[in-house]
């Protein structure tokens, strides 16, 4: 038997692994015992447990899993159940620093407490605005206030009589002017007129003045005394007011201090309250105009806001440690900010407008960030770093971080921090951070490695089954039937490319039992069945499938040549995928070579105008090497060659086309026609062997479409590794005409199997004289190699020969 009359078609069976509805146990999804949305994660949720667990620095934690795993839903239930017996949080409050108000302080309080003292401070205010005023306007007040003023003005009045009685023993007159007081001799006991007083003579005149110099320094003593009695006697009012003030304030401030006895930094700021008030008991007395009214009493309690209890974290409403997610992770957003007010052209701020940031809404349990979304804000990352190296939280701003403002602004007493935080994100993240940022490895020391995917087996079946029950609840869907159920199972393995495979993508299952739901409704059905199923697969690809359909329309119309029959020397089919989003889709893609005697080298074309990744150069240089090893294992290769994607006006990249790479280039190389009714996927190593590649689904596909569309000849199909069969999950046209014998899947693990396939020659082994039958693809081929070799030699020996003649 030939190789190529070995290498059979593969039945139907073997391209979709089907989910029999009767295994199932169950009529439809209500009878299902839910399953936790986390089902098959064993290894994350057992690293979570240790990361939560774990009480020393540095043990937080980073989720790893790619997108689409519903990461988020995922670790919020698991968390709320494991805290659900945790301690309560405790609340956070700012409050004012008397002593140096550009600081203020933080008060740690127990769950509830914290409301509870921001409204006793207002009520307090409120009851100083009502007790003080009245204070000042009693009887027993005004009395002694009387007292002091009159005990001052008595005073005055007798250093001013005494004054004025010892003059007028001197003959001379005290007189009080609109300007102050005055001095004037008397005669007689009336006042000597300037004349009068001109006329005396001179020892008359000298000692009249000589009596009013010693009366006014005496006049001065008296007038310089004035402004230290008046002192004395507002010292002696202040004092009266606080005297009074303090006994009507002790007694509001004695039930506040019995009621928080127990928190001695409470008691401490009633303390610096109490001593405040007491000291500026002027500023609660009533204006002209103003009333007691408590909606009067309400707006005057702003007029104190240094008497405000500034609550930064209620938790009152918590029962345990709190789970926060924060979806934009700024600097502001993560570690609080101050804001200010504009007052008259000029922005203020104080305590009370000290707002928090996620690290104290989660201290004291457990808050979530996007890894990539904390490293995009700016600063975010380095403040969150800083924050759990020194265990507290402290606000800072942009414009203080980068010196851009001078004005003045607060410094607010830091937070303590005692939490975890839980960074989502994917693994390229993880290894990126854990090799360029060496503070990583010391802050978040455990990873959590979410599970793609999971075996396909009967009990994962099952579990499968009651995790789609679960969804199907959650979101408020129509329960499905046994085939619906199946049909998900099927599509799930199809959506991974893996036959003996589950995903655990919760995001695209979810959005498919959403879809299905849809369309039940339309139908009126009360159940989810697997033709509502089928027709959301339907849709949603025939919503992504416009620019699938441009292409193949450009094959079909000879705008892209690929042939689909018939035979060709140097030409083959191969097959690419296009990725767009979460739809792929494959296409045939011809590939032609050329090869003439050279020396040696094979000319990658796309990579040398660009094309060409890195993956796909290394592919060609494999099979340069596969093929020199083969036909010249030790003499030179007298060929050079070329490979090209025709058509190909983007980037190409992936191995997957080395097997059709290198049996186009043999094909060049003898003139071998490859045939044109045959698509090939594969990759190969330099031993011959053809490896696995991705998206053999959506090629195979591809490369039928375009068939189908010309007519089945009953001869077309596509010859792909053998490794790939477990991933076959094809569409059911496909299947239909497999079944029909009028398309063919082959599947191959070598070389030789794929140029037996493709040239319908026997590829040939060697005898025991290493020499390959004349007839087959590597006897041709080789046959060719050493008529090259010779033509080598021969134009060596010319060139040689033409030397020697000239010399």
């Amino acid at each position: 038997m030939t190789e190529k009359e070995s290498i059979q078609a593969l039945p139907a069976e073997h391209l979709y692994r089907r989910c029999d509805p009767a295994t199932l146990p169950f009529k439809d999804t209500t009878e299902l015992e839910h399953l936790d949305n986390y089902f098959g994660q064993d290894r994350a949720l057992e690293a979570l447990r240790f990361g939560l667990g774990i009480s020393h620095e540095g043990y937080n934690i980073y989720v790893m899993g790619s997108s689409g795993m519903g990461k988020h839903e995922m670790l919020r239930d698991f968390l709320q159940q494991q805290v659900t017996e945790g301690p309560r949080p405790n609340d956070w409050c700012y409050i004012n620093n008397f002593s140096a108000p550009q600081q203020p302080k933080v008060l740690k309080l127990p769950c509830g407490i914290a409301s509870c003292l921001k409204k006793d401070m207002e009520q307090c205010v409120e009851d100083l605005l009502v007790t003080i005023p009245g204070v000042f306007q009693s009887a027993e007040y005004k009395a002694r206030l009387n007292e002091i003023s009159e005990e001052y003005s008595d005073r005055e009045q007798k250093a001013f009589a005494a004054l004025r009685d010892k003059a007028k023993q001197m003959d001379i007159a005290l007189m009080q002017t609109p300007t102050g007081y005055t001095l004037a001799p008397l005669a007689n006991e009336e006042i000597i007129t300037p004349k009068e007083f001109e006329a005396l003579s001179e020892d008359e005149q000298k000692a009249i003045e000589d009596k009013i110099n010693e009366l006014k320094e005496e006049l001065k003593e008296v007038v310089l005394q004035m402004p230290l009695w008046m002192k004395e006697g507002r010292e002696r009012m202040k004092k009266l007011n606080q005297n009074i003030v303090q006994n009507a304030v002790n007694q509001i401030f004695r039930e506040l201090e019995n009621r928080y006895g127990e928190h001695a930094e409470v008691v401490s700021f009633l303390s610096e309250v109490k001593q405040n008030v007491i000291e500026n008991a002027d500023e609660f007395r009533e204006e002209e105009g103003q009333s007691s009214m408590p909606e009067d009493l309400k707006a005057r309690v702003h007029e104190f806001p240094m008497y405000k209890v500034n609550v930064l974290v209620d938790n009152s409403d918590s029962c345990s440690p709190p789970i926060v997610y924060e979806d934009n992770p700024s600097l502001n957003n993560l570690m609080g900010r101050v804001e200010h007010e504009a007052q008259f052209g000029t922005l203020t701020t104080d305590f009370t407008l000290i707002r928090n940031g996620a690290l104290h809404r989660a201290n004291g349990g457990y808050l979530l960030l996007d890894a990539v979304k904390v490293l995009t804000n700016p600063f975010a990352w380095d403040s969150l770093k800083r924050a759990l190296q020194s265990r507290e939280i402290r606000i800072e701003s942009i414009d203080q971080l980068l010196s851009l403002v001078s004005t003045k602004s607060l410094e607010p007493q830091p937070v303590p921090l005692d939490l975890k935080v839980i960074l989502l994100g994917d693994r390229m993240i993880y290894y990126l951070l854990q090799a360029y940022d060496p503070d990583f490895n010391l802050l978040f020391k455990v990873p959590a490695d979410l599970s793609e995917d999971l075996p396909r087996n009967a009990e994962n079946t099952l579990g499968y089954a009651r995790l789609i029950a679960a969804l199907q609840h959650k979101k408020s869907l129509r329960p499905l039937d046994t085939a619906a159920v199946a049909r998900v199972i099927e599509q799930g393995s199809r959506m991974l490319e893996d036959a003996e495979k589950l995903p655990l993508h919760l995001n695209r299952l979810t959005d498919l039992l959403c879809e299905s739901d849809y369309y039940a409704g339309v139908a009126g059905a009360e159940h989810i069945s697997a033709e509502h199923l089928q027709q959301a697969v339907d849709a949603a690809t025939r919503r992504m499938d416009q620019f699938r359909e441009r292409i193949h329309e450009s094959i079909l119309r000879d705008i892209q040549l690929v042939a689909t029959s018939g035979t060709r020397v140097a030409q083959i089919n191969g097959l690419s995928v296009f990725l767009l989003g979460g739809y792929a889709f494959g296409q045939p893609t011809r590939i032609t070579a050329q090869a003439r005697l050279g020396s040696g080298k094979v000319v990658d074309i796309e990579r040398e105008v660009k094309l060409g990744g890195n993956i796909h150069s290394k592919a060609v240089l494999i099979l340069s090497a596969f093929i020199a090893s083969r036909f010249a294992r030790d003499r030179p290769l007298p060929i050079s060659a070329s490979l090209v994607f025709e058509q190909s006006y983007g980037g190409v990249e992936g191995d997957s086309a080395s097997v059709a790479e290198i049996t186009v280039l043999l094909s060049a190389i003898a003139d071998i026609p490859i045939r044109q009714e045959l698509a090939v996927t594969g990759s190969i190593n330099q031993h011959g062997q053809v490896q696995a590649i991705g998206g053999i689904n959506q090629k195979i596909e591809g490369f039928f479409d375009i068939c189908q569309a010309r007519g089945l000849t009953g001869s077309q199909g596509v010859v792909m590794p053998s490794a790939n069969t477990q991933h076959l999950m094809l569409d059911r046209r496909v299947i239909d005409a497999v079944t029909e014998g009028r398309f063919h899947i082959y599947a191959i693990s070598t070389i030789d199997e794929a140029l037996s396939l493709l040239t319908g020659l026997d590829a040939g082994v060697q005898n025991t004289l290493s020499q390959y039958p004349a007839e087959s693809v590597n006897g041709r081929v080789a046959a060719k190699v050493e008529a090259w070799i010779a033509a080598a030699k021969k134009y060596a020996a010319h060139d040689k020969g033409d030397e020697d003649g000239d010399e």
